[in-house]
């Protein structure tokens, strides 16, 4: 049992619904498996399931719990700050893959 750390400035959508309660209502949450450490209280980057850059959010809180099911799993609420502009995501998407989501070496 230990915790995996996110990057600083990546927060990744695997649920396309959570994404979209996110945007529609400018609050929002996710379950990520297993034990993780979000950075609560700053800004970082979300990324839709398709690793584009869509929105800034701030992390209001983390946490990580064992389930029903003994899952460990880490629920992260956040809050919009305001979707990126067209430049704005296509510049976070290109680094985005570079530094995270492309091959790694």
């Amino acid at each position: 049992m230990g915790f995996q750390t996110e990057f600083n400035s990546v927060c990744k959508f695997k649920s396309e619904q959570e994404l979209y309660e996110l945007l529609e209502y400018g609050r929002g949450k996710m379950v990520k498996k297993q034990f993780r450490v979000f950075p609560t209280g700053q800004k970082v980057i979300a990324y839709a399931p398709d690793n584009q850059a869509v929105a800034i959010v701030r992390i209001v809180a983390s946490i990580a719990e064992i389930n029903f099911q003994g899952e460990e799993v880490t629920q992260v609420e956040m809050e919009l700050v305001r979707r990126l502009t067209e430049e704005e995501a296509r510049v976070q998407t290109s680094l985005a893959h570079e530094m995270f989501f492309g091959e790694q070496s």
